[in-house]
């Protein structure tokens, strides 16, 4: 225990949690939407647990929650990557996207945040626009110096998606992802999830000349909590929507 605290001794394991911010509204269920969402992050939880396997001085804790008709977490409490189950969710009702930011600025705050965490990553799914006042909830959000610091990417699904409401949320056009049809959203998640499980450990260098990274301190969503190099998420292997041409294009 005392490696943990003697300087170049062991690090000690930090937090990294990561939000599921999912859409259900009724609009999901068309053209199979929700049951590829369902598959998909089933399917990357081992995947992400492997990459949360080359970070050893992180713990990676997983969290989802849902909006349609109002919003709800699916877990409690933050769960260890290993010990997490996908419960599979149903599409029904209207869009309140602010409910979902209003109950994430809620855990975003300190407490229940620790102060010691690695910046969370937060991936938010959507098809739509929202029904209610999204901007209140967003606004709630934007205040957190944890929501800051995080790292935001959404996933547009289909055209109708209202993608000036995912970049207010991202605050980074290039952290959109579109996914048009089955093939790729279900490739779109499996990025967002391995990916950004990843780009919470502070980066001694980035990771080639594609790289968003930002200087320590400058206030910036990916610029590290507690100083030190700053975040990287590698830009370059994102995959293409032109990659994806099955024939069904929501």
């Amino acid at each position: 225990m005392a490696d943990l605290q003697r300087p170049g001794g062991e690090l000690a394991s930090r937090p990294i949690h990561f939000f599921w911010v999912v859409d259900c509204s009724g609009s999901m269920s068309y053209d199979g939407k929700m049951e590829v969402v369902n598959t998909a992050i089933e399917e990357c939880i081992p995947e992400m647990a492997s990459a949360a396997d080359n970070n050893p001085n992180a713990q990676l804790l997983i969290r989802a929650l849902q909006f349609s008709s109002g919003a709800s977490w699916l877990t409690a409490k933050p769960v260890p990557v290993e010990d997490y189950s996908w419960n599979h969710l149903e599409a029904n009702g209207v869009t309140e996207m602010g409910k979902a930011f209003e109950l994430l600025a809620a855990q975003l705050s300190i407490p229940p945040m620790p102060t010691r965490a690695l910046p969370p990553v937060i991936v938010l799914l959507s098809d739509g626009q929202p029904t209610d006042s999204y901007k209140d909830g967003l606004n709630k959000l934007k205040a957190l110096p944890w929501f800051k610091k995080a790292v935001k990417i959404a996933i547009s699904i289909g055209s109708d998606a209202d993608d000036d409401v995912l970049e207010d949320f991202t605050g980074n056009k290039e952290l959109i992802l579109q996914a048009n049809n089955a093939a790729a959203l279900a490739k779109m998640i499996k990025w967002a999830s391995t990916t950004a499980s990843m780009v919470s450990a502070p980066a001694s260098k980035p990771m080639n000349a594609d790289a968003v990274s930002t200087p320590a301190g400058s206030g910036d969503p990916f610029a590290p909590a507690n100083g030190g190099a700053p975040l990287v998420i590698d830009m370059s292997n994102i995959p293409s929507p032109d990659d994806f041409d099955d024939g069904a294009v929501w």
